[in-house]
């Protein structure tokens, strides 16, 4: 990397450029979907996989079956964050307090869109 001098003529210019780009890389995720990642680290993947059963049913199952429902997105994000029981068979999805509610509509749109 080549150092550019400045000698004195802009002094905080290279530390207000640093600063910037840091602020850009360290600001909160701006994509509105949701994405296995965000699955993965909020332990989704314990218990769901996007194309197979795991212990719960595939993310893409569970898109398919809710699809078409006007409330979708949010209904689904209060099951990730309260669990439930009965849709899916004799095993309950526990409850995820550790999601956000942004982050559990977020996970909610984002299977949606696996039908």
């Amino acid at each position: 990397m080549r150092r550019v001098a400045t000698r004195g003529r802009y002094p905080g210019a290279a530390a207000a450029a640093v600063a910037a780009v840091l602020a850009g890389s360290l600001a909160a995720p701006s994509t509105a979907l949701a994405s296995p990642e965000l699955a993965q680290a909020s332990r989704c993947m314990a218990c769901h996989q996007v194309d197979r059963k795991v212990v719960g049913p595939a993310f893409r199952e569970v898109g398919r079956r809710y699809a078409g429902r006007t409330d979708a997105v949010p209904w689904l994000a209060r099951k990730i964050r309260e669990g439930g029981g009965g849709a899916w068979g004799a095993v309950p999805m526990a409850a995820n307090p550790h999601v956000s509610e942004a982050d559990a509509k977020r996970l909610a749109q984002w299977i949606l869109t696996l039908k």
